[in-house]
């Protein structure tokens, strides 16, 4: 086995994936632009580290759940003007989740509430952030199964571990008392240590009838608008504006 081999060898054995399979390119631009043994080192390095980056970001991202073609920059904030670029750029520094603060999107339904929560989503996990989407509905059922089903123990422990946990469609459907005990339990577990965007069709007077307790849902409101930022979105829904038609 010659030098060269050992050192590839080596590479694999530290899991230097990356490394080992650019080797002969990194050195033959090393010795072309005539580099300093410390530079090569650093092109080394830093190209590795970019690699494990970039792989961070993929399982991130495909844990998360998030739809990858709702995206910040394909929102149309010319068709929704309640609330402007500005103040979604603001929100896009992430102090907020470093405060675990949460956002809040009300508004009818096609007003842009779960484009906006998914495309802070996307841009928090690039930024190295966990983070979980979630329908209310889906939340519901790992709430209620989660003792007997492993699929969804395993999603209640991840909810528990992310930076972000996005709550969509709140309000879509009604839940059942105990369902609401649950909720109100999650978001007790959650308070001041995890961040949520929550999207709702519903204006916070009416959750009452959704969780079909007053006292629950006040308990519930009182830790998600303690620390939060609420939007109201209002308009034309975008689907309907933009529809595709058969004939």
């Amino acid at each position: 086995m010659t030098k060269k081999e050992k050192i590839i060898n080596n590479f694999g054995i530290l899991k230097l994936s990356t490394i080992k399979e650019m080797l002969d390119e990194i050195l033959m631009k090393a010795e072309k632009e005539k580099k300093s043994y410390q530079d090569l080192l650093y092109d080394l390095t830093n190209i590795e580290v970019k690699a494990k980056q970039k792989r961070a970001r993929n399982r991130r991202f495909k844990q998360s759940k998030l739809n990858p073609e709702k995206t910040i920059e394909s929102f149309n904030f010319n068709f929704q003007e309640s609330i402007s670029e500005k103040e979604v750029n603001q929100l896009l520094d992430f102090e907020w989740i470093e405060q675990a603060f949460n956002l809040v999107f009300l508004g009818p339904p096609g007003v842009g509430k779960t484009h906006l929560a998914n495309g802070i989503g996307i841009r928090a996990v690039n930024t190295g952030y966990k983070v979980l989407f979630l329908n209310m509905d889906q939340l519901i059922k790992i709430l209620k199964t989660r003792k007997v089903i492993k699929k969804n123990e395993r999603l209640f422990k991840k909810i528990h571990k992310t930076d972000v946990l996005v709550i969509d469609e709140v309000g879509y459907l009604p839940i059942k008392k105990e369902e609401a005990n649950s909720f109100f339990q999650l978001i007790t577990d959650l308070y001041e240590q995890t961040s949520l965007i929550i999207t709702s069709n519903k204006g916070f007077g009416k959750w009452a009838e959704i969780m079909g307790d007053q006292i629950i849902t006040t308990a519930v409101l009182d830790r998600i608008m303690h620390h939060s930022e609420i939007f109201n979105l209002s308009g034309k829904s975008y689907r309907l504006e933009n529809r595709e038609k058969i004939l």
